[in-house]
């Protein structure tokens, strides 16, 4: 019987990473993506083939790149003839005053966090089309929902448009396709490693849990959503934030 197949972009580290080790803990083959330090997918994957009984693909890819994202899905295709599920993981971030900022940063977290997501869409779904099935999981972030942050005001914008590409996807995509989408809040990720303490401690103190996530317990909630027990869970925005609130 032909095991079910996990893209996750951006899956070198925090919870991209996360998210491959749970997938192979639960029997699916995975393929890693990266487009930075391929030492750290490499190793990924040794650790994967080491521990599970699992397919590990590697696979370099810019996702903001568009002949890039079709080699990717092709490669792909051509190894296991199929992609059942795909995790729009990757993102960056430029964090700057507003004035500070300038527009080939901006439109860097743009082209990665959300023209990534509509390319690997795209080109993910024509395969799962042809399969009648599949499940697109896309992270966005609390940013794009109420936690907003001037300094971050191109990551919000890109988050946000990945919350609008999921309902449209959901209609264009059904019913064949469960597209839904994850909203961390703060998360112990290399994305948040240069945050001050006091920045964190006052962080926290918004949260009811009091803590950040793991990244793990994101990537559960996402293993989750393209499992057959959330068969019927479509165009929804789920957050997982520990309970954030801004008073």
């Amino acid at each position: 019987m032909k095991k079910t197949v996990a893209l996750v972009t951006g899956s070198n580290r925090g919870i991209g990473k996360s998210c491959i080790e749970e997938f192979a803990a639960s029997g699916v083959n995975v393929v890693i993506n990266y487009c930075h330090h391929e030492e750290e997918a490499l190793a990924l994957k040794q650790e994967i083939e080491e521990k599970y009984q699992v397919e590990v693909m590697v696979v370099k890819c810019d996702v903001s790149k568009e002949e890039e994202v079709e080699d990717m899905m092709n490669q792909i295709i051509d190894t296991f003839g199929g992609i059942d599920i795909l995790v729009n993981n990757a993102g960056v971030s430029r964090d700057s005053m507003f004035f500070d900022k300038n527009l080939k940063e901006f439109r860097r977290v743009l082209d990665v966090n959300l023209i990534g997501t509509y390319l690997c869409s795209k080109y993910a779904s024509k395969f799962m089309l042809e399969q009648k099935r599949g499940k697109i999981i896309n992270i966005s972030s609390t940013n794009a929902i109420d936690t907003f942050y001037p300094e971050s005001c191109d990551y919000d914008a890109s988050k946000a448009g990945v919350i609008s590409l999921t309902h449209n996807l959901a209609r264009t995509l059904a019913p064949f396709i469960n597209v839904n989408c994850v909203c961390p809040g703060w998360t112990k990720t290399q994305m948040n490693k240069d945050l001050s303490l006091d920045q964190v401690q006052e962080e926290k103190k918004k949260i009811l849990l009091g803590r950040f996530a793991e990244p793990e317990e994101i990537a559960k909630v996402v293993v989750f959503l393209a499992s057959s027990k959330a068969n019927y869970i479509n165009d929804s925005i789920i957050r997982v934030d520990g309970g954030k609130y801004n008073g």
